[in-house]
């Protein structure tokens, strides 16, 4: 393994020196027009001194190659340069944008990858299905769609629209039933079966949609949204129920009792919790009480034991965190009231622009929430474009997979299908999703520019293209820097998760 790892970084850093040498003379060349630009332009008498020592100013008269070498010792110091125009070091604005792109990256790769995975494996388990041609269908889509134009979308009708909706949040009865027979529809189309089936859930979603809108208004929820103890309580018990299915069956009593248990335990804990969350002034209290969550879990499920006590603390542990994060959204949206009525909103809760709302105040909270909801648009625009390709990813690669023999033999064998499908389906199935995900975050880390733009989000993307715009190298050298490192990393990544999936890939030999 040492070996392994040793050799693909002596070689991505030979890639690296090479690259970079080319994208500095590439750069330099490509940037020249942008640095003169104002003074080109200019009617000053002494415009041809200004240029001179803009020249001298820049060291532009030293060749492209010696240049490239001083910025490369002073890159390996530590010294990433200055932004001419601005004064700023580069260091400096690589913090705020690199932090900006991660929030973001983070967000909607997750949600991407949890949701693209899960629906493309379940239509390729229904495969010629309604719910197969629907999710095909949304899929191109998706995929389809400009980004530009999804998030101008989205700014329109997700901002400015839901932003007017809340000023006096009330749905007409009309309007309720059509968004119920909408849905309706929908999971009659998802779920498929015989006329009467589709009947039954048809008329199943449209009563829980229609009924769902009419308590959100009749309870003021608009105004102050929260989850409570009696939606974290079925949510979780749902979830435990759904946890245990996967990782070890409905048959392991004692992994379902485990998971149920951490259920009753955030239950329980619910009220008592809030005081401590008052407290909370910084993520790092935040991790600190997440691990505690996963720890608490996993002991509840160890306390249950069972013939695989390891199982039961898995399904415990994934329970117990979940349903942490239910009551941490809960308590991030208990603000809502006070980060409404601030002044700096002013009634707009959800922005279109930035990464946070200037002079807004309040406690750790009202920040979080600030975060999330400038986070909502961006991360939505990334989501449905990723989330269409790896619904198609994963589908075919399950496909695949299930086809084989060994899949073949396991059924033969009488392993029940759950086995069938999660041990020796889905690990399969996401080998070459290994090579795809690390690529996928390093190429967004890179900078979603186009989103990033739409949105004015300071991020990497947008510190490359307004470098790039100003005539800067310096930042940008650092953006390519930066990102063909992790692409490096990246694929090293994906060889060792390759290898952990699948035992027959060796990486010693």
């Amino acid at each position: 393994m040492f070996s392994f790892i040793s050799r693909r970084v002596l070689a991505g850093l030979a890639t690296l020196l090479v690259s970079t040498f080319a994208m500095y003379l590439l750069v330099d060349a490509a940037i020249r027009p942008y640095i003169f630009a104002d003074l080109e332009s200019s009617t000053k008498p002494n415009k041809a001194q200004l240029i001179a020592q803009r020249t001298a100013d820049l060291d532009l008269d030293t060749p492209s190659v010696i240049r490239y070498f001083k910025w490369l010792g002073d890159f390996v110091t530590g010294d990433l340069g200055t932004a001419w125009q601005s004064g700023q070091s580069v260091s400096t604005l690589l913090q705020g944008a690199v932090i900006s792109t991660i929030q973001l990256v983070a967000a909607a790769t997750v949600l991407a990858v949890i949701f693209g995975v899960m629906v493309g494996i379940v239509s390729a388990l229904r495969q010629y299905s309604t719910f197969d041609y629907l999710t095909i269908f949304v899929s191109f889509v998706l995929y389809s769609l400009p980004a530009f134009w999804v998030a101008v979308l989205l700014k329109q009708w997700g901002a400015i629209g839901f932003n007017d909706f809340l000023r006096d949040p009330n749905l007409s009865i009309l309007v309720i039933v059509g968004i119920g027979a909408i849905s309706g529809l929908l999971w009659s189309l998802a779920f498929g079966g015989t006329a009467r089936r589709r009947l039954t859930v048809f008329g199943l979603g449209f009563a829980a949609s229609a009924l769902a809108l009419l308590y959100l208004q009749l309870s003021g929820w608009w105004e102050k949204p929260n989850l409570g103890p009696v939606i974290i309580v079925v949510t979780g018990a749902a979830l435990a129920f759904a946890i245990t299915a996967l990782v070890s069956g409905l048959k392991n009593r004692r992994a379902l009792y485990a998971s149920l248990t951490t259920v009753l335990i955030g239950v329980v804990v619910y009220f008592p919790i809030q005081s401590v969350l008052k407290q909370v002034d910084n993520w790092w209290i935040v991790l600190v009480l997440a691990v505690v969550t996963v720890g608490v879990g996993i002991g509840v499920g160890y306390a249950w034991g069972g013939p695989d006590k390891g199982v039961s603390a898995r399904a415990a542990a994934i329970t117990a965190f979940l349903v942490g994060s239910m009551v941490f959204v809960d308590k991030v949206m208990s603000v809502w009231p006070a980060y409404f009525g601030a002044p700096a909103i002013n009634g707009r809760p959800i922005p279109t622009i930035g990464n946070s709302t200037p002079n807004l105040g309040g406690n750790f909270w009202v920040q979080v929430l600030d975060q999330y909801t400038h986070l909502l648009l961006p991360t939505i625009a990334l989501v449905l474009i990723q989330f269409a390709g790896y619904t198609r990813y994963s589908r075919a690669s399950m496909l695949e997979v299930m086809s084989q023999d060994y899949i073949r033999t396991a059924r033969a064998k009488g392993l029940p299908e759950r086995t069938v499908v999660m041990r020796h389906g889905f690990r399969n199935t996401l080998i070459p999703l290994a090579t795809i995900v690390p690529i996928d975050v390093i190429t967004l880390l890179g900078g979603a520019i186009i989103t990033e733009k739409v949105f004015a989000r300071p991020g990497m993307g947008l510190l490359f293209l307004n470098a790039l715009q100003r005539g800067e190298i310096d930042p940008v050298m650092a953006y390519l820097v930066i990102v063909a490192a992790l692409a490096i990393i990246a694929n090293i990544v994906a060889d060792l998760i390759y290898a952990a999936l699948d035992p027959r890939i060796r990486v010693n030999a």
